[in-house]
């Protein structure tokens, strides 16, 4: 793949340590699962040396890519979805590096990373716009006491509101944006935060007190008339299978009221926000119903407006995707690093990769005609489409380059996609497995070049 083209304003002190990181990139993305020393073989001690180094700074990589996402900022006018969302990488099975935290107890180390991943409204990954990295202090578990009447900014709870104002700082000038949040992010400091114009909320809300009103928002919902009506779909989960649910829209405009926890002074508030209830009546038997409540900022004044909350939130599961790729993809819980600083350097570097990996995956259902010289040399489509010719008897000639969509599809036939059913599509996991495969294939053909010089079959 073509790592030339991102990272080009990567300013981490010196050209040769910039020059290193794209080839970093470029290795593991080739092949993500495997271990560094494989995976960077003919330059394992330049990459060591890499993380080891104390002048390069993971944040000075993460905002050479937070450039890359900025040049590819969609043209149009609509809003760009921020998806945010926090995982743990657990490194219990490394016990020997320094410098990690606890996690769910003493015995699970690691760190913690909160991820801002912007996307279009259709659901095209972007690229990261933020990235918060942290270890808890070991000397502070079980110290519970006392927390709600902490401060927002003296808990883990504030990533929430930085990511969401380092987001609005680094948007381009005048472009709308709207940040998503699960539940985690239901917090009244959050949704009273002063918005820039063009700053906008959507979250998942739950039994929130509203302001001057007896009865919690869910009840306050039920009575609401019904918006819209209409079918959507279910996403499988828990071994169950997607399916199609037919729902009821509810809106009401609210306040929420401020919590009796915690400090008020300096508290802005009670926030004006609209509530959104979507809601199955009739589920098939033996389902729980679908049932999701949603706060935003977003004008939702007829039906359309509320089906296109919907629409929206469902692109948060990007953000969830792109740590499954980081962590399963790239293997990055499997690092054998030694120190907190290695660890976090390494991940700066993968998190380029695990970005390119998703985005990779949804350009070509997105844009499956455009050429697929944007994202593969020459050698590297034209030795795919020799082996795929050769394995599955794909008829096509290499005179012309085929488009995206084509070339992921045959990678992702490389690891394993069988693609049953007519809606079927390739996913990360697949793609990731097949661009292993075509490294070695293309590992192969340049060792044969010296003994038989000739290209790749037409």
């Amino acid at each position: 793949m073509l790592a030339g083209q991102e990272l080009t304003q990567a300013a981490l002190g010196d050209a040769r340590l910039n020059h290193r990181l794209r080839r970093l990139v470029d290795a593991l993305t080739a092949q993500p699962t495997a271990a560094l020393p494989q995976a960077c073989a003919g330059m394992v001690d330049p990459a060591y040396r890499f993380f080891d180094n104390p002048h390069v700074r993971p944040d000075d990589i993460r905002a050479a890519h937070y450039a890359d996402t900025l040049s590819r900022w969609p043209p149009e006018d609509g809003p760009v979805l921020l998806a945010s969302d926090t995982t743990w990488v657990d490194y219990s099975s490394h016990p020997h590096a320094a410098g990690l935290g606890y996690q769910q107890h003493l015995g699970q180390r690691g760190l913690f990373l909160h991820s801002t991943l912007a996307c279009t409204a259709a659901g095209l990954p972007v690229g990261l716009l933020d990235q918060l990295v942290w270890a808890r202090d070991p000397a502070q578990f079980g110290r519970r006491g006392g927390r709600s009447r902490k401060r927002t900014a003296d808990k883990e709870s504030q990533r929430w509101l930085d990511a969401l104002a380092a987001c609005s700082a680094r948007r381009p000038p005048g472009r709308g944006i709207v940040f998503l949040a699960d539940r985690e992010g239901d917090l009244y400091d959050l949704v009273a935060w002063e918005r820039p114009p063009g700053v906008d909320l959507l979250i998942r809300g739950d039994g929130r007190r509203l302001d001057g009103a007896s009865r919690l928002l869910g009840a306050v919902l039920a009575d609401a008339a019904v918006l819209a009506t209409g079918e959507g779909p279910v996403p499988r989960r828990d071994g169950r299978p997607g399916r199609t649910a037919r729902v009821d829209i509810r809106v009401r405009p609210v306040r929420l009221a401020v919590p009796g926890t915690g400090p008020r002074r300096g508290r802005r508030g009670p926030p004006a926000v609209t509530a959104v209830q979507v809601a199955e009546a009739k589920p098939p038997a033996g389902v729980a119903p679908v049932r999701w409540l949603r706060l935003t900022t977003l004008a939702v004044a007829d039906a359309a407006a509320a089906w296109q909350v919907v629409r929206y939130y469902t692109r948060r599961w990007r953000v969830e995707q792109y740590h499954f790729t980081l962590k399963s993809g790239c293997a990055v819980e499997w690092l054998q690093l030694e120190t907190r600083a290695r660890l976090e350097r390494a991940l700066a570097v993968y998190t380029v990769v695990a970005v390119r990996l998703l985005r990779l995956t949804y350009l070509a259902r997105h844009r499956p005609q455009q050429s697929c010289e944007a994202e593969f040399g020459r050698p590297e489509w034209q030795v795919l489409l020799g082996q795929v010719r050769r394995q599955f008897g794909v008829s096509r000639t290499g005179r012309r380059p085929p488009g995206l969509g084509e070339v992921v599809y045959w990678l992702a036939r490389l690891g394993g996609y069988v693609g049953r059913g007519a809606k079927a599509r390739p996913g990360v996991k697949v793609l990731w497995r097949g661009l292993r495969r075509l490294h070695d294939l293309l590992a192969g053909y340049e060792l044969a070049q010296p003994l038989h010089p000739q290209p790749p079959p037409d």
